[in-house]
C-alpha cells in the first residue's frame, strides 16, 4: 500500500510510520519540522520536509498515495493549548488542504486524528465524570481553540465523504503517551511532564515536585501501542463515524503521581500550582461503540505504560549530560 503519514516527525506519527514500514507498506513520511527535530526518522520510509498547510505542498505529497493518515497539528499539552488558541486553530489550513488534496488525487482512504477535546464542556465538570460517548460532542461546546478546529475538521471529513465519495475515518484520541515523544519545552502532556519531574527528583535529590491544579482532576491515558493498533483497525474497517480511541482507566493526577513514586522509588514533596492550566475537571473514554465495532479496547495499564515512558525519559535526561529541574514546565 502506498501510504502517506503527515505529522510523521511527531510522537504518534513516528510510531505509526515505524509500524507501517515494518508491515511492508511504501510509506511517505512528511513533517514541517527539520529532520533533526523529528522524534523518529525511519530509513525504510521516504522522508519529506514539507508544510501541508500550503495547498501546493499538500497536493505534492499526496500525489500517488492510496492511503493518507493526517496526524499533522500544531498542539501540545494543556499549558500550550490554553495559551495558543489561534495557533491551534490555524491547523485548519492543514486539515482543509489535505482533504482537498486527497479528493483531487484520488486517495482511497483518509484517516483524521481528532481529539477528546471536541467534547462538550458541560459533560466534564466533575472529577467523577461519566465516560464520554461519541454523541456527547453535540450540542457543540468543545475546548476553545484546539477543540473547535478538531470538531470542524471532523465535519469536513463527513461532508467530503458524503459529497465527493472520499472514504474518511476519524478517531478521537484520549491522551496518548509513551516513549519517543515530547517530554520538555512546554508542549509535553501530563504523563511525560510528571515522568520528567519524578526522574529529575530521583536523580538530583531535589524532592519538591510541582503538580498543576490540586491533583484531583481526572483523565484516562492511552499507551502508544494501543493507539497505533486502534488507528490501523479504524482505517481498515468499515465504520465511518467518529469513534473514541482511548483507555477507560480513569485516574486522577494524584493517582498517576502515586504510580510514579513507586516506579521511581522516590517519595516527593508535592507542590500544587492551583493557578496553572488544568482543562476540564474530568474526562474519560466510553468504549462501548469501539468494542462493539472492533471487538477489543485499549487495555495496557497506566502503570505498565508509565514504566516504559519513565525509563525512556530518564534515559533522555541522562543522555543530555545534565538534569532538568523538577519544577520546570507542565
Amino acid at each position: 500500500m502506498k501510504t502517506l503519514v503527515t505529522g510523521a516527525g511527531g510522537f504518534i506519527g513516528g510510531h505509526l510510520v515505524a509500524r507501517l514500514v515494518r508491515d511492508g507498506h511504501q510509506v511517505r513520511a512528511v513533517d514541517c519540522k527539520p529532520f533533526d527535530e523529528w522524534y523518529q526518522l525511519h530509513e525504510g520510509a521516504e522522508n519529506v520536509q514539507g508544510d501541508c498547510s500550503l495547498l501546493e505542498t499538500a497536493r505534492e505529497v499526496t500525489r500517488g498515495m492510496q492511503y493518507v493518515y493526517n496526524l499533522a497539528a500544531d498542539m501540545g499539552g494543556m499549558g500550550f493549548i490554553e495559551n495558543n488558541k489561534a495557533l491551534c486553530m490555524l491547523t485548519v489550513l492543514t486539515s482543509t488542504h489535505m482533504l482537498v488534496a486527497a479528493r483531487d488525487e484520488g486517495v482511497e482512504r483518509y484517516f483524521y486524528s481528532s481529539s477528546a477535546c471536541v467534547y462538550a464542556a458541560e459533560h466534564q465538570t466533575s472529577a467523577d465524570v461519566v465516560a464520554l460517548k461519541e454523541e456527547d460532542a453535540y450540542p457543540a461546546q468543545p475546548e476553545d481553540g484546539y477543540g473547535w478546529e478538531k470538531l470542524f475538521a471532523e465535519r469536513m471529513c463527513r461532508h467530503f465523504q458524503e459529497d465527493y465519495g472520499l472514504q474518511t475515518r476519524v478517531a478521537r484520541f484520549h491522551n496518548v503517551y509513551g516513549p519517543e515523544g515530547t517530554w520538555e519545552g512546554g508542549r509535553e502532556k501530563a504523563p511525560a511532564a510528571l515522568c520528567r519531574k519524578f526522574a529529575a527528583a530521583a536523580l538530583t535529590g531535589d524532592l519538591d515536585v510541582e503538580i498543576w491544579g490540586d491533583g484531583e482532576q481526572t483523565r484516562s491515558f492511552m499507551y502508544i501501542d494501543d493507539c497505533i493498533r486502534g488507528i490501523l483497525e479504524i482505517m481498515n474497517g468499515d465504520f465511518a463515524e467518529p469513534v473514541n480511541l482511548g483507555s477507560a482507566e480513569l485516574v486522577s493526577i494524584n493517582q498517576m503521581a502515586d504510580l510514579l513514586e513507586q516506579i521511581s522509588g522516590t517519595t516527593v514533596n508535592r507542590r500544587y500550582k492551583l493557578d496553572a492550566p488544568q482543562g476540564v475537571r474530568g474526562r474519560n473514554s466510553d468504549n462501548t461503540l469501539f468494542r462493539s465495532v472492533y471487538g477489543w479496547e485499549p487495555s495496557i495499564t497506566l502503570k505498565d505504560g508509565l514504566e516504559q515512558t519513565y525509563e525512556w525519559i530518564r534515559g533522555q535526561i541522562m543522555a543530555q549530560g545534565g538534569l532538568v529541574h523538577a519544577a520546570t514546565g507542565a
